[in-house]
């Protein structure tokens, strides 16, 4: 793998404070990542007597300018320039043998944080957020990992933690109901109960935590001796569902995942993966897949035999409306075969 040069941020002293290390992984959204870092810095002011935050930047081989404006603009950062696009998972799990997790992580003369957040470019971290994160798991030293109440930019919720995934979801997904006449109005409620994952917005607009079974990779607080009772992101993983299966590694050796509305954060989705929809889409799909293969308990042999029908029925009713659009001049050739080769592709992972 080839990295070019880094920078390493000046040794703070840390004694009688907890450590937590937030870890970005970027890809070509400068202006996005300027933003990111600069919440992050005034949220860790908001605590350091008590939290020693530090940053490490993964620019993922970007071609925005992304790594030159943190060297230039946050030299207290820590900045892994790539060469080479690794993917979400693999760029974290670089950044946290660097910090000393994993059993082939190269020789630290200080030792692993406590905690580790894993937080998206695209996101603004809102007042004391670390800190409130932080002092839940100090509190609860039960607790595995956790996650904050997210935004989207115009202030509306965004669901950050889910139940895993099932029948229902993959149908909702899949299916655009929304579409069929009277059918809309019950199709946007069954998007946001507990059939599709939802927790109540009862419990993300409150102030108590809860549990849940996963959080969004967006933003992610993992306790350092989770990381080590469970290993590192799973690497089959290129991108997506690699935090649904820690939370649930993590779950199943008794370290449990909660929601913390109370500590807020901005996320701006999707600003990396929309550069390149549906090759996103093929990796989304690759991804789940995957996870539903990997976790038998969950997802039983009879699961599948009623996935793989779902997910054909669910793409050639999207084909269908594709093509009609293209039919009717809403829909280029080039989009539409794109989207058309995608789901091919997705097919092909199901079996």
């Amino acid at each position: 793998m080839n990295v070019s040069p880094q920078h390493t941020a000046p040794v703070r002293q840390t004694e009688n404070r907890m450590r937590l290390a937030v870890v970005i992984v970027s890809y070509n959204v400068c202006e996005l990542l300027r933003r990111c870092l600069r919440s992050v810095a005034g949220s860790a002011r908001q605590s350091e007597e008590w939290l020693a935050v530090d940053v490490t930047v993964v620019d993922n081989a970007s071609h925005d300018g992304s790594a030159q404006m943190v060297a230039e603009e946050f030299p207290q950062v820590h900045l892994i320039a790539l060469t080479e696009n690794l993917g979400f998972t693999r760029a974290n799990n670089f950044a946290l043998r660097g910090l000393g997790f994993g059993a082939d992580c190269r020789q630290r003369a200080a030792p692993a944080p406590d905690l580790v957040l894993l937080l998206n470019p695209d996101t603004e971290v809102v007042d004391d957020a670390l800190g409130k994160l932080a002092a839940f798991m100090r509190d609860n030293p039960a607790a595995g990992a956790c996650g904050p109440r997210l935004h989207y930019e115009d202030g509306s919720l965004q669901h950050g933690a889910f139940a895993f995934p099932g029948l229902a979801q993959v149908a909702l997904d899949l299916l655009p109901l929304a579409g069929l006449p009277g059918l809309s109005r019950l199709f946007q409620r069954l998007l946001h109960s507990r059939l599709n994952g939802r927790y109540s917005r009862r419990q993300w607009l409150g102030i108590a935590p809860f549990p849940v079974d996963f959080v969004l990779g967006a933003a992610l607080m993992a306790r350092g001796e989770s990381i080590r009772a469970v290993g590192l992101l799973d690497e089959g993983y290129f991108m997506y569902c690699e935090e649904m299966d820690w939370c649930l590694r993590m779950g199943e050796v008794g370290l449990p995942t909660y929601a913390v509305p109370a500590a807020q954060i901005v996320h701006y989705e999707g600003r990396s993966s929309s550069q390149v929809r549906w090759k996103s889409f093929e990796r989304l799909w690759a991804s789940r897949f995957r996870f539903f293969r990997m976790h038998g308990r969950l997802y039983p042999q009879g699961f599948h035999l009623l996935l793989r029908p779902l997910v054909r029925l669910g793409l050639a009713w999207n084909g269908f409306i594709s093509r009609r659009e293209f039919a009717q001049g809403r829909l280029s050739g080039d989009r539409l075969g794109e989207q058309l080769d995608a789901y091919a592709k997705v097919l092909d992972f199901g079996g």
